[in-house]
């Protein structure tokens, strides 16, 4: 199984029912995606926000990214003319953590013809393929969203589920961010009691491409396939890399923690620890 489509297909599928989004942001500049994407991005592309489109309002608990209202983002889908037997393919400046953000919340939203564009808007520039700054008139549709409510977790669910020894929760930060040794984003460092670490990057070769299924079914080994994988990171984002590279090599119970790290230490009450984690 992939979700990933090569620059090759998409050039074929062009003008044939599909939608393309750039998702390009830039979390220490939050303006640099639209900009970038304002300044040049693929024929046809429409631009999704992570602050505004793909993510709600962060409040006291929920983390820095929380979902949006999926009733409202199902509009927007609609609004760019997106339905269910609508293609989509989803880029980022190159393989990061933001087109699998917008993949995974399609996929909760009951939504099987999503794909990211491998090697992003990088390769496609590499290859020497058309860009343009035209921003396209819109055909809209009805997006009828089928939420699956167990595509993700919250933190009551989140503790329930570690207690009672049903899931495995990783962690795709940083290795460092996941030790306590650094923190750049948040007030406290560390880790939720319990999680392994599996850094989202970890899914890309050396040159930023893609692992093949067989590397990545061993890169996951040692997780079990019978058991839920819970995923987390700093703010149910740079999780869904792992999420898209878990599903395509099989895994079916696989959730994300949206609030993740930034939502467990909204809470004063909640440990974080510090260092490796001794199983067994």
């Amino acid at each position: 199984m992939t979700y990933l489509i090569s620059t090759d297909r998409l050039k074929r599928r062009m003008n044939n029912n599909t939608v393309i989004v750039d998702t390009r942001f830039e979390l220490a500049d939050p303006d640099a995606g639209r900009q970038a994407y304002l300044e040049n991005h693929i024929p046809d592309a429409v631009y999704l926000d992570l602050n505004h489109d793909l993510s709600g309002k962060p409040l006291k608990h929920g983390g820095t990214h929380p979902l949006p209202d999926l009733d409202q983002f199902a509009q927007k889908l609609g609004n760019i003319g997106i339905d269910h037997d609508t293609t989509v393919v989803i880029y980022d400046q190159d393989n990061h953590m933001f087109a699998p953000r917008l993949w995974w919340m399609l996929h909760t939203l009951g939504h099987r013809k999503a794909y990211v564009l491998d090697g992003g808007y990088a390769r496609w520039v590499a290859e020497g393929n058309e860009v343009t700054l035209t921003v396209p008139s819109l055909t809209k549709k009805q997006f009828v969203p089928q939420v699956d409510e167990t595509a993700f977790v919250d933190i009551k669910q989140l503790k329930e589920k570690l207690k009672e020894d049903d899931a495995i929760l990783i962690d795709s930060r940083s290795k460092e961010r996941y030790l306590g040794q650094t923190e750049p984003m948040y007030r406290k460092a560390g880790h939720i009691p319990g999680a392994v670490h599996y850094f989202w990057q970890d899914v890309l070769t050396e040159k930023g491409r893609w692992k093949s299924n067989p590397d990545l079914a061993q890169h996951f080994a040692a997780l079990p396939k019978e058991k839920e994988i819970i995923v987390s990171c700093g703010s149910g984002v740079s999780a869904t890399p792992n999420i898209l590279a878990l599903k395509m090599i099989g895994y079916q119970n696989v959730t994300l923690y949206p609030g993740s790290f930034s939502d467990w230490i909204s809470y004063e009450e909640n440990e974080v620890r510090t260092g490796e984690e001794h199983h067994g």
